[in-house]
């Protein structure tokens, strides 16, 4: 770059330029590396950017250690410490948090009232904060099964105070049980949910059991199919790794059962963040409960088919782990009897979102780099670029792969999908970039439901659903189609300049932006003319 400055400098004529800018342009072979000397502006770039790999790095040795750690214990898979004789089993309240959920709500009360536990001991809890149809099919559907004998209540409320949070709260304070289970309305747990879950609270230790969850219409679509492998991530390696160390790990939300008196004891449904089954989890596990992880039991549930919903719904966890860190870290930190080791990871764990920042950058960071590096000449760069490469990258490899082999041994070609999923993963940065400053600058924001529209199989259609619940015009998808933009004449660049080496990094940014963008875009404009068409 210094070359081609001092070059134009003396003779700025048009010919001269091209002559300048000949040696760039021209094939790698015949680069100016020997004749290169760094200025400042080319130290601050490859400094930001070594530096942000490094960041990377650090974060892929993370990961690599949980996917050791994973392998290392799977056969150590928890059991309770005895059985519940049928005459002692306890009484359980089922909760059924409810929000517009018209299309998914008859599902969830048919499967919820199959489930094997003694109907006298069976309290069913139907918490809507519906502002919709919702309303009239749950409440048919509540006194339908109360009249068949089963010991169900609609609970309505007629605002969302404290939202999902607010509407567990309410419904504790009606509660029977002395066990909660939680399921959210596109899941449907099988009838022998309760009795893998329950014998574990005969440890009266036991604050939490969580089941894994599935997926019933993975295979719906490209975008289902990657929702697998990313949510698999965390519900095998990252849940059942912490679990089976001693680390903590948190309640998801839905899938799991409770003793009342862990909530209770731990400070109640509190909504002052977005995840608030992490900050109860959290703050339970500091006073001393213990949580169960059961990886080999789950329950199905609905993946969103709509990537503009998928965003919302990953902007929502990330906004509510920074928000429960800030909340809770200066406290964990404290913790007389946290180790060292048990305090890092519940900072990964709650602020690893922040890296969607360093994401950003270290994207814009990728054609000034390709240019310092065709001058640099293409050794000078490798001792530094390929350990950083392998640890931010076949860490990641590793981690979805572990979960690939371990769920699906007898179908290695779902494989394919690793870099798939590593590419949206890359495309969500600028959605989740967005949640994790509004975390850290306090900006309040109510709590987005991720529609679901009863999709199970590729028969489905879920547009005529989704034009009920329409969502403001974005800007997020011009950003990320420019900065797809952007990837492909990086990918030219490095052609053109034979740095063959860095297009495959490149074209997972490339395929990552472009496809979230592209997605967003067209179902989006999808149903704003389905809309105006139903309108008109």
């Amino acid at each position: 770059m210094s070359f081609a400055l001092a070059l134009l400098q003396q003779a700025p004529s048009p010919e001269s330029v091209k002559i300048a800018l000949d040696p760039i342009l021209r094939h790698g072979r015949d680069n100016i590396s020997y004749l290169y000397s760094m200025d400042g502006f080319d130290w601050t770039i490859v400094i930001l950017y070594f530096g942000i790999l490094g960041l990377m790095a650090i974060l892929g040795i993370y990961r690599l250690r949980m996917v050791y750690q994973f392998w290392r214990y799977r056969d150590v898979r928890p059991s309770p410490k005895g059985r519940f004789v049928e005459s002692d089993l306890p009484p359980i309240t089922v909760q059924l948090p409810l929000f517009n959920e018209l299309y998914v709500v008859e599902r969830l009360l048919e499967s919820v009232c199959r489930l094997d536990y003694p109907r006298h001991l069976l309290e069913i809890q139907v918490l809507d904060d519906s502002t919709d149809e919702t309303v009239k099919i749950a409440a048919a559907a509540v006194e339908k099964y109360r009249q068949q004998g089963f010991d169900i209540e609609y609970i309505h409320r007629e605002d969302r105070t404290g939202f999902k949070a607010g509407a567990l709260e309410n419904g504790m304070k009606k509660a029977k049980g002395q066990l909660v289970a939680i399921f959210d309305a596109d899941f449907l747990p099988r009838p022998d949910t309760l009795r893998k879950m329950v014998d574990f609270f005969i440890d009266e230790r036991i604050g939490m059991v969580q089941m894994r969850w599935s997926h019933i219409n993975a295979n719906y679509s490209l975008l289902t199919r990657v929702q697998e492998v990313l949510l698999d991530g965390h519900f095998v390696v990252e849940q059942t790794s912490r679990n089976r160390t001693g680390a903590f790990f948190n309640f998801n939300g839905t899938a799991g059962m409770w003793r009342r008196q862990a909530i209770e004891w731990s400070g109640g449904w509190q909504h002052d963040t977005l995840t608030e089954d992490t900050d109860l989890s959290f703050r339970a596990q500091l006073m001393g409960w213990k949580f169960i992880y059961l990886v080999d039991d789950d329950v199905p549930a609905e993946v969103p088919v709509e990537m503009n919903a998928f965003k919302a719904q990953q902007r929502r966890w990330a906004k509510g782990l920074v928000q429960v860190g800030i909340k809770l870290m200066p406290r964990i930190w404290k913790h007389p009897t946290l180790t060292l080791q048990q305090k890092v990871e519940l900072f990964f764990r709650l602020f690893g979102n922040c890296a969607a920042m360093l994401m950003i950058v270290l994207s814009l960071l990728h054609v000034p780099v390709l240019i310092v590096r065709f001058n640099q000449g293409f050794f000078h760069m490798l001792v530094l670029d390929v350990p950083l490469m392998l640890f931010a990258t076949l860490s990641v490899v590793s981690f979805y792969g572990t979960t690939i082999l371990y769920r699906f041994p007898n179908e290695k070609r779902r494989l394919w999908l690793i870099p798939i999923a590593m590419a949206v993963g890359i495309g969500l940065v600028f959605s989740n970039t967005r949640a994790v400053l509004e975390a850290i600058f306090g900006v309040q924001s109510s709590f987005v439901r991720t529609p679901k529209y009863n999709v199970e199989n590729s028969n489905d259609n879920w547009l005529q659903a989704a034009v009920k619940y329409r969502r403001k015009k974005g800007w997020l998808p011009a950003i990320e189609m420019a900065f797809a933009l952007y990837f492909v004449f990086a990918v030219y660049y490095a052609l053109r300049s034979n740095i063959y080496a860095t297009i495959p990094f490149l074209m997972i940014f490339l395929v990552g932006y472009g496809y979230v963008a592209l997605v967003s875009i067209f179902q989006g404009r999808i149903k704003r003319i389905l809309n105006a068409f139903k309108r008109g």
